[in-house]
């Protein structure tokens, strides 16, 4: 499942979600963003009903953004039970992903 994330569904659809989510922090302008968006969207699909992913723009969403210290983008942080449990900065193979993702389902 994948959602656009804002300050008023932050807290229900990451903090408070029975699933792990990814949050992927990025911006229009972003290169390394625009390359990792389709590997988000692939691995969306394959880890339906057991991974969120969100996307949250930081140009719209700063205050968030900076909530969370995002300094770089793509920045994506994985969620389980609300809390951040692990971080990975850049534009990664979708196999590193997986590789986080599968310890986190």
């Amino acid at each position: 499942m994948k959602v656009t994330l804002t300050p008023d569904n932050f807290e229900h659809e990451v903090l408070s979600s029975d699933i792990p989510v990814l949050v992927d922090f990025w911006a229009e302008w972003c290169m390394p963003c625009k390359m990792i968006a389709p590997v988000l969207e692939e691995l969306a699909e394959e880890y339906e009903g057991k991974l969120k992913i969100g996307k949250l723009n930081v140009d719209d969403n700063g205050d968030l953004a900076a909530q969370y210290n995002i300094v770089s983008i793509p920045t994506m942080l994985f969620f389980k039970g609300g809390e951040i449990v692990k971080q990975q900065i850049g534009a990664v193979p979708k196999e590193h992903l997986k590789q986080t993702i599968d310890e986190l389902v």
